[in-house]
């Protein structure tokens, strides 16, 4: 319960505080006077969109808050068994950082109307994040055919679930990608371009950070982690 607890915890912290950036408490029509004169009770400049994505971004960090929470109060019973974890995953993570960074760039290039930088920019984070789900795969057939398969372990089963979980968020993003891939190339407002590469890639940046914590819960140094808090606290 302590482990959900902290996850929910920070999770709500960052959520917080990024809405906190956002003046949403903000009453103009309260204020008496010119309005250059209350420049803090303007509008806010974030777009709807990327305040509904940041929202749907809290939710999805929840949810897999909770799973994280579970599996950690799931290992201290008798019956689990954590399987290998296959060495491909190593290679995953720097193909989801590769698109991360990739994503980071198209950003800078929608900004600066470098069309064919984008463009690249943006197949590069697809391909990347294709790689990355493809790994997934292989990681799921080695650990078959060492016969870990779902109903084994509850410890394969959370490797499953989790991984199928983020995998699942991927492809989703994809989707929203392959659009802004389509949207490049056709060519178009430009503000609505760069809107579109802006949601995609804090979408992609997000997927990679909830991807780290899960590969460090999988590796076993989340468990461990707060074993060595629980020793100083106690």
């Amino acid at each position: 319960m302590s482990a959900i607890l902290i996850f929910l915890v920070a999770i709500l912290a960052i959520v917080g505080w990024w809405l906190s950036h956002q003046r949403l408490m903000s009453k103009p029509w309260l204020e008496v006077g010119p309005v250059t004169a209350f420049p803090e009770t303007e509008a806010p400049v974030t777009h709807p969109a990327k305040i509904g994505l940041g929202v749907f971004l809290g939710v999805v960090g929840a949810l897999f808050a909770l799973l994280i929470g579970a599996y950690l109060m799931r290992m201290a019973y008798a019956d689990w068994q954590a399987p290998p974890v296959p060495r491909v995953l190593w290679l995953n993570t720097g193909m989801l950082a590769l698109a991360s960074l990739a994503m980071h760039c198209a950003v800078v290039a929608a900004h600066a109307r470098q069309r064919d930088n984008l463009r690249l920019a943006l197949f590069t984070a697809g391909l990347a994040s294709l790689a990355f789900l493809a790994g997934q795969l292989l990681a799921w057939r080695d650990l078959a055919d060492q016969g870990y398969f779902v109903t084994v372990n509850p410890g394969v089963s959370f490797f499953y679930l989790l991984t199928a979980m983020h995998g699942l968020h991927v492809l989703g993003g994809l989707v929203a990608l392959g659009r802004t891939n389509i949207r490049a190339w056709r060519g178009g407002p430009a503000a609505g371009l760069v809107l579109s590469t802006e949601l995609c890639a804090i979408y992609w940046h997000a997927l990679l950070v909830v991807w780290l914590v899960l590969f460090a819960v999988l590796m076993g140094w989340a468990a461990n982690f707060i074993n060595v808090c629980r020793l100083l606290l106690s």
